[in-house]
């Protein structure tokens, strides 16, 4: 057999045991287990870090506070260092459409060692009433002693009491909008199932162009690179989460040490679910239905800046990963059509049918994907030219770094952190456009 013939082959068997042996990731039927009403409803505050959101809360904001959850619920929006007057229009949102109770808190600029998204987390929940950051928690400033003033005869304001801690967290993003029972379901499965960790990759949005052709793909990498029934599995050693919608139990955070432990994290959402995990935490992880992302990505420019900025983070930094990633993403994405084309071309019979075969698997594991987003199946065919601009991305994302213009949220840039990100793969180009 020719070479080509020989790299055809191996590109079939690679799909053979994608499409059996890497946990059905192309499967859409991981949605929240089913689950009645609990005896109690528990007490939740949902934590929303905002820097510069001010045009997406409009659209996201209104459906937090008119969640219809029988319990005593919060939200604690953290404005994280903004410049576009995000906590005002918080604010105003909250007068205007009311519902739950709102607060705005404003932590400033992170410390360091901190990512941002981290550092709005920790002060969202410290004004929660979860104080989590483990034995890690950098030390507060000791303050000056103030002179004690003489003891008056007058008798002393009674303190205001604290309100009592939630028993769940609710993270979730700023440009994530929440149907009305988003909350409610979330908490009566977590409850039905004993669940510390319970996150769903939210709906995002394709309605241009561009966006029907990347994002589903997006989600279709990720779930290739974390497979969802891998992830639910009791005992199993894959984690991941979608930072966009995570409800998590306020003792487990407790336990877990977060966000403190993972404060230097880019990658937060799996690096938030791997602690969890670690610490004894029971995670699921799945396809929403009413969580949705309201944030357009309407320009090439926009998607590739979505997925370049932080892919090489999950290399772990390493040319060694990249060059792998590369290859791997070449074998199985990118010489199906090659083969099948140029086998045709030039009469070989094995190049051009393991070419066809592996193209085929490839497409029919990708239906049921664009099944989910509502989308026409025709999409499905380039595929393979998504996977190349996923590639490109990724190679971009590490020539940035190499350039000293890595990692980067919104003005803000990040170092290498000391401990590096612990899993990679083929496909990790799609892991961060969350967050």
């Amino acid at each position: 057999m020719s070479a080509l013939a020989w790299t055809a082959v191996a590109s079939l068997a690679a799909w053979a045991w994608l499409l059996l042996g890497q946990g059905f990731f192309w499967r859409t039927d991981q949605r929240l287990p089913p689950h009645g009403e609990p005896e109690s409803w528990p007490d939740v505050a949902v934590v929303v870090p905002a820097r510069d959101e001010a045009a997406m809360l409009p659209l996201s904001l209104p459906s937090l506070l008119h969640q219809d959850y029988p319990g005593r619920a919060r939200i604690v929006l953290v404005d994280d260092d903004s410049s576009d007057g995000t906590g005002d229009t918080a604010r105003a949102l909250a007068v205007r459409y009311g519902g739950l109770p709102l607060s705005v808190v404003c932590p400033g600029e992170p410390d360091p060692g901190w990512t941002g998204k981290l550092w709005a987390l920790r002060h969202g929940m410290a004004a929660a009433g979860v104080e989590a950051d483990g034995p890690e928690r950098p030390k507060e400033p000791e303050k000056p002693k103030e002179p004690k003033e003489p003891e008056r005869p007058e008798r002393p304001e009674r303190p205001e009491r604290p309100e009592r801690p939630p028993e769940y967290l609710l993270l979730t993003d700023a440009d994530i909008a929440h149907a009305p029972d988003s909350l409610r379901a979330l908490v009566a499965s977590a409850r039905a199932h004993r669940l510390d960790l319970v996150s769903q990759m939210a709906r995002l949005r394709v309605e241009s162009g561009w966006e029907r052709l990347v994002v589903p793909a997006f989600v279709y990498f990720f779930c290739q690179l974390y497979p969802f029934r891998r992830v639910n599995r009791h005992g199993a050693r894959t984690a991941a989460a979608a930072g966009g919608c995570v409800l998590l139990r306020a003792e487990a955070a407790v336990r877990a040490g977060v966000p403190g432990s993972i404060r230097q994290a880019v990658i937060d959402d799996v690096s938030l679910a791997r602690a969890v995990q670690r610490s004894g935490g029971r995670i699921w992880l799945g396809l929403a239905d009413g969580v949705r992302s309201v944030r357009p990505y309407p320009r090439p420019a926009d998607l590739w800046r979505m997925v370049s900025r932080s892919a090489y983070t999950q290399l772990r930094y390493s040319p060694a990963l990249l060059a792998g990633t590369v290859a791997g993403l070449a074998l199985v994405y990118l010489v199906p059509p090659v083969a099948l084309f140029a086998g045709l071309a030039g009469g070989d019979a094995v190049a051009a049918w393991s070419g066809g075969g592996a193209w085929a698997v490839m497409t029919a594991t990708y239906l049921p994907m664009l099944r989910y987003y509502r989308l026409t199946p025709s999409l499905a065919l380039p595929l393979p030219f998504t996977a190349l601009l996923y590639l490109l991305m990724t190679l971009d994302s590490a020539g940035r770094h190499h350039l000293g213009r890595g990692a980067s949220w919104k003005g803000r840039r990040y170092a290498r952190p000391r401990a590096a990100p612990e899993s990679a793969g083929p496909g990790a180009a799609a892991e961060h456009a969350r967050s």
